[in-house]
């Protein structure tokens, strides 16, 4: 501490009269301090006001990223349905930003159209709803909007343009444009009945909410693409497969044409939807003989083959014969060319499908399709029928020339084997689409596969018994060996282990180096969990056991040990998309280990539930109690030595 040094008398004195100064005027002490107390006041306020506004500006953040997450979960929930997504978008931009009322718009390049709507008026909602697509007025903010492709706010519309401001009584009006690729597919349009601008935060937030319901239209379209090419997918492996099994029946049916000639009017009018199926072919005087119905009455099969046709627009039959190529009539009942009205009021069809069966040219029968309703043909069921009728043809021959016969099957055959592998390459990777599509243990794989939901993979909580094990001695191993020799003792041990895995129905939770973690009970049921893990542990121990006297020829110094324990854990899919592994995340978990850190060489340590639930099966010896890392109390643990003969297995 620094001593202040003495002073003269004068400077003593001088001192002395300084305090007598301040004593002797108050009045402008008080006035200094007065003035100091008000700047710290103002300070105060200043700094309160600061922090209200900080706080008020936090809530705001906090309220629109719940918004945006709110948004964000709806677009995940809901996919493929656009209506939820635009009810989210617009409820929070109008709450968020102090609107009244709102509506969605979709544009399609010329006209908008309400997508959706939010505390609109019913008289407003009425005229929005009887408008339907509209072409927006000029100088209104939705006609800025495209012209500009940018943010249109109002302000007021005393001359009533808007019918909004005519119906709902709306004063600032703010549209903001939804933009996929720089092209304008909606606005998002928000009133209020005051005159009072929205901000610039109120705008961008308004900006983002766009931005999310452009999101979920690309993603709802993807879908529906996804979707369509499923469709067409399933749709052409249906078609394709039973094209096989007709080829397949036509080269094993040599000489009976009509079972041939049923399967395929069968499947002809099956897979086109149809409801009334034919195939004819020409006798004398015009006549034609029915060699295959399909959903025909009595009454109607004895109408048809009475019927002498001839070439002619006023029947199905008559109109294949004279263009000899597949016609379509859509409804015979107005057709005004089609004269049968019979045979129409005897089947009650509307929609019809003919189709020439052609040899060289030459019509040796009709094959004809009908709809009881009204319904057109789509262009790939005309394509399909016409190859159904092109394999009626082979039947057909195959049987009138057995000469021919034996050329036509090898043909057949070749087509045959490649519609089958066509169709072998399209199931398979139909199936790899649908099944492998994340990393999964086989267990659960199989089991989404069978019930066709992923409510499996959801964290829930079960009963499980742990196992654990790994190689003594691998990290000093690792260090002083070759990288490929480490990796080939690594696959072999991770081969041995992995078959056993497999045999005994555990579920691999990980691999982690040597360190291996199995499951039992999840998602399969096992009835004794901790015997099934026992009972895999000793032989597990017998297999790696020869695999490291193997090891120890080479001079690698390594033991196996192993730790289960059993209890509940919380199960279900961690990771991220493209990759995701099934873990088991609890005490039991950590308790097997730890077990498996203590255990020696050759060791199995089971806990005491474990040991309680194998007691009738297994022989173990108590090891002591152990201080287990991450468990509070002591445990005792126990080594299974054997599968007991005596004991029930």
């Amino acid at each position: 501490m620094t001593r202040r040094p003495k002073t003269s008398g004068t400077a003593g004195k001088s001192r002395r009269r300084k305090k007598t100064d301040r004593r002797r005027a108050p009045s402008t002490v008080i006035a200094a301090g007065g003035t100091a107390a008000d700047n710290l006041q103002k300070t105060l306020d200043r700094r309160t006001s600061e922090r209200d506004e900080a706080r008020t500006q936090l809530v705001q953040a906090l309220e629109q990223q719940a918004a945006t997450s709110e948004v964000l979960k709806v677009i995940s929930s809901s996919p493929g349905e656009l209506g939820p997504v635009f009810d989210a978008v617009l409820q929070s931009a109008i709450k968020l930003c102090e609107a009244k009322f709102g509506v969605l718009f979709l544009f399609d390049g010329t006209r908008f159209r309400a997508g959706a709507m939010f505390n609109v008026s019913a008289l407003h909602a009425d005229y929005i709803e009887k408008s339907g697509a509209f072409v927006p007025p000029p100088g209104l903010p939705l006609a800025r909007l495209v012209e500009t492709k940018k943010v249109a706010q109002l302000l007021d519309d005393p001359e009533q343009l808007s019918p909004a401001t005519k119906l709902a009584g709306a004063r600032t009006h703010l549209a903001v444009p939804m933009l996929k690729e720089g092209r304008i597919v909606g606005a998002v349009y928000i009133y209020r009945q005051e005159v009072r601008p929205f901000t610039d935060k109120q705008i961008e937030l308004v900006q983002n909410f766009a931005a999310q319901a452009v999101i979920a239209i690309e993603n709802t379209r993807l879908l529906n693409e996804l979707r369509q090419r499923t469709d067409d997918l399933t749709e052409s492996l249906q078609q394709q497969t039973a094209t096989a099994e007709v080829l397949k029946l036509i080269t094993r049916s040599t000489f009976n044409l009509q079972t041939v000639l049923d399967m395929l009017i069968e499947s002809a009018a099956s897979l086109c939807e149809a409801d009334q199926g034919y195939i004819g072919r020409p006798k004398d005087n015009g006549l034609f003989r029915a060699e295959a119905t399909y959903g025909y009455s009595p009454a109607l099969k004895d109408l048809v083959d009475r019927t002498r046709w001839k070439a002619g627009r006023e029947s199905a039959i008559g109109r294949v014969l004279l263009e000899r190529a597949p016609i379509h009539i859509v409804d015979v009942e107005t057709d005004p060319e089609y004269r049968m009205v019979e045979m129409r009021k005897t089947g009650e069809y509307h929609s019809v499908l003919g189709v020439p069966l052609l040899r060289e040219g030459t019509l040796i029968g009709v094959l004809v399709l009908a709809r009881c309703s009204v319904r057109p043909f789509t262009d790939k069921q005309v394509e399909l029928v016409t190859t159904f009728a092109d394999q009626a043809v082979i039947a057909i021959e195959n049987v009138r020339l057995l000469s021919e016969l034996r050329q036509r099957t090898q043909e057949v055959v070749k087509l045959n084997e490649q519609l089958e592998q066509r169709v072998a390459d399209q199931v398979g990777e139909i199936e790899r689409m649908s099944r492998l599509r994340r990393f999964l243990p086989p267990q659960v794989a199989d089991l989404i596969v069978a019930s066709g939901t992923e409510k499996q993979l959801e964290s829930h909580r079960r009963e499980i018994t742990a196992l654990f094990c790994d190689l003594r001695g691998f990290t000093g191993f690792s260090e002083s060996s070759d990288p490929e020799d480490v990796m080939a003792l690594l696959r072999d041990y991770h081969t041995a282990i992995g078959q056993i895995i497999i045999k005994y129905g555990g579920t691999l939770e990980r691999f982690a180096g040597d360190g291996v973690m199995v499951i039992f009970n999840d998602p399969v049921p096992v009835e004794n969990p901790a015997l099934q893990a026992v009972l895999m542990a000793l032989d597990m121990r017998t297999a790696i056991g020869g695999m490291i006297e193997k090891w120890r020829d080479l001079g690698h110094d390594l033991g196996f040990g192993i730790g289960i324990a059993h209890g509940f854990a919380t199960l279900g899919t961690i990771g991220f998309e493209g990759r995701f592994d099934y873990a088991a995340i609890g005490t039991v978990s950590n308790v097997a280990s730890r077990l498996c850190d203590e255990a020696k060489p050759g060791q199995i340590l089971i806990s005491p539930r474990v040991r309680q639930a194998v007691d009738n099966a297994i022989t173990v010896e108590p090891v002591g109690e152990f201080t287990l890392k991450g468990i509070r109390r002591r445990m005792m643990a126990y080594n299974v030595l054997e599968s007991s003969p005596s004991k029930p297995n």
